[in-house]
């Protein structure tokens, strides 16, 4: 049996958007440049898939672009759907909770989640989840406070973070091909 999900594509400054919906919730937010990601965790979940287009699906293309706009909290009660394990949906409902503009390392949201010693495995989570933005793994940083791990990408991950309002170090030098890719504004 295929699984009929309905898809739509948004234009962003850090690259074309592809929102995935099962249902009346979002199962997916992912980068057109990882679509492979995306297909492989859709399988993963779903099995065999088909995505039909769709505009403006319950909104929430129309909310991402408020986000994007400086809107930041038009995402917060988008319902999502993430699937995964009974501990990747407690790590992904976590993320929910840390506030825009703010930064939680993996070990801090390992404690919070009454899991100290679980920051690997809160890390391993967070690289799957498959909402990204709405469930803002974004925001979650090493305990050097560093910015590791992002699946869209470092480069996006600073902008997504300076874009909240942090001050960040640069990650790429300005005129390179990244820098011009998705350059802060």
């Amino acid at each position: 049996m295929v699984k009929e999900l309905r898809y739509d594509e948004l234009e962003s400054p850090i690259g074309t958007l592809v929102l995935v919906v099962d249902g009346e919730q979002l199962c997916s937010l992912e980068y057109a440049d990882y679509e492979e990601r995306m297909q492989l965790l859709l399988r993963r979940r779903y099995g065999a898939v088909q995505l039909t287009q769709a505009t403006d699906p319950y909104g929430f293309s129309s909310r991402v672009r408020a986000y994007l706009a400086g809107d930041y909290h038009s995402l917060d009660d988008i319902p999502v759907n993430t699937g995964g394990t009974a501990f990747q949906q407690q790590v992904w409902a976590a993320l929910r909770t840390i506030p825009v503009g703010t930064t939680m390392t993996y070990g801090e949201l390992a404690a919070r989640l009454g899991r100290p010693t679980a920051s690997r495995a809160v890390g391993a989570a967070n690289g799957l989840n498959p909402v990204g933005i709405v469930v803002p793994c974004h925001r979650v940083i090493g305990a050097n406070a560093s910015l590791t791990g992002y699946a869209g990408g470092l480069e996006r991950k600073h902008w997504l973070l300076s874009h909240e309002g942090l001050t960040l170090p640069a990650l790429v030098e300005p005129g390179s091909a990244l820098f011009q890719a998705f350059p802060v504004q």
